[in-house]
């Protein structure tokens, strides 16, 4: 009797199921680097992706056989304007043994027209004088309520959100929203500096240094539904006139309920949450002046805010929030970023 081969490779990695849509389009990350900063600081940043150009460098790699040479690398661009934290979120370890917010201070001073857009529950605090004297009251005794369980807090995180205003290209004016983990110092340093920072705008240079890696937290391009040979890249055997109704068909998949089917069958391609571990940071800067080509970035427009190179490219498609985290597992620290001696700036028009 005729059957298939007995084995083959399995095609798909099962740690990336399910494949399905993300829930969001500015993913915040599910774990966080154990860092021993002796100040704290943030631990990441949002930006946006601009596209992407070439640069030539000088290999600062130790162990590379072009160290010292001018080689060729290419670069992602990624518009980096200032993120304004709006409230303070205390984590304790509750009765289940799983971290949980204990409570969380919100400043007026955060507050503003377009993350109302987002929140309009807040709108009631800024046009009405009660609501503002309640507003104090209530957020002045949960941060007392935080000072006195500080031993018992596990971490600080920082709830920002963006400014799309300073990007006009992205056509949007409602802010986004995500959760920063606070690293660095003691419990009290980390809760100071929380509330220094907390409705004033805070730039990536405060966060990130040239040279350092990082890692990129996305949603890559979307991409629809997908068949199984482009989906899982299997490959259909030759058939003949017995068997030729069979083809591209998965066949049977057994009783197996509440279990994950590891049989690659169709469905949607792209716009899937995604991790990319250690990308370097090359350039970070503000003259802008230095990375503009002519005409600008196709479908993005010129950069007009602080800007990072980023070495090689990223996931996601142009125009789309990007979280930059501090590296979780890094295979090398890198005291100070490469020479740069020539960035591409001709056009990208054709």
């Amino acid at each position: 009797m005729g059957h298939r081969k007995l084995s083959s490779p399995r095609r798909g990695s099962a740690g990336l199921r399910p494949r399905k849509r993300s829930s969001e389009l500015l993913p915040t990350p599910r774990s966080w680097p154990q860092v021993s900063f002796e100040k704290p600081k943030l631990l990441g940043f949002v930006g946006y992706k601009v596209g992407m150009t070439h640069v030539f460098l000088i290999d600062d790699r130790p162990n590379s056989p072009t160290n010292g040479k001018e080689i060729y690398v290419p670069v992602t661009v990624v518009e980096t304007p200032p993120i304004i934290p709006l409230a303070l979120r205390a984590y304790t370890i509750d009765e289940k043994g799983e971290p949980n917010v204990l409570t969380e201070y919100w400043t007026l001073s955060s507050l503003n027209r377009d993350l109302i857009r987002r929140v309009k529950s807040l709108s009631e605090f800024l046009e009405n004088e009660e609501k503002k004297k309640q507003f104090e009251e209530k957020f002045s005794k949960r941060l007392e309520l935080i000072k006195s369980n500080l031993d018992r807090i596990l971490y600080f995180r920082i709830l920002a959100s963006t400014i799309p205003r300073k990007i006009p290209s992205l056509g949007k004016k409602v802010p986004d929203l995500v959760e920063i983990q606070i690293g660095g110092g003691d419990k009290g340093q980390q809760l100071d500096y929380a509330l220094s920072i907390l409705g004033k705008e805070v730039n990536i240079k405060e966060v990130f240094r040239e040279g350092q890696l990082i890692d990129v937290i996305g949603v890559t391009k979307g991409k629809g539904f997908a068949g199984v040979i482009k989906r899982y890249n299997v490959i259909e055997l030759p058939r003949w006139h017995k068997h030729r109704k069979g083809s591209r068909k998965i066949g049977t998949r057994g009783p197996s309920l509440g279990t994950p089917s590891y049989v690659p069958q169709p469905g949607q391609l792209g716009f899937h949450r995604r991790t990319e571990y250690n990308k370097r940071i090359l350039k970070i800067s503000d003259n802008v002046n230095e990375i503009n080509p002519k005409g600008g970035f196709v479908r993005y427009g010129i950069v007009r805010n602080t800007y990072i190179l980023l070495q090689g490219s990223i996931i996601g498609s142009k125009k789309r929030p990007i979280f930059l985290r501090e590296p979780i597992r890094p295979y090398y620290d890198f005291n100070s970023a490469p020479k740069i001696t020539y960035i591409n700036l001709n056009s990208q028009q054709g």
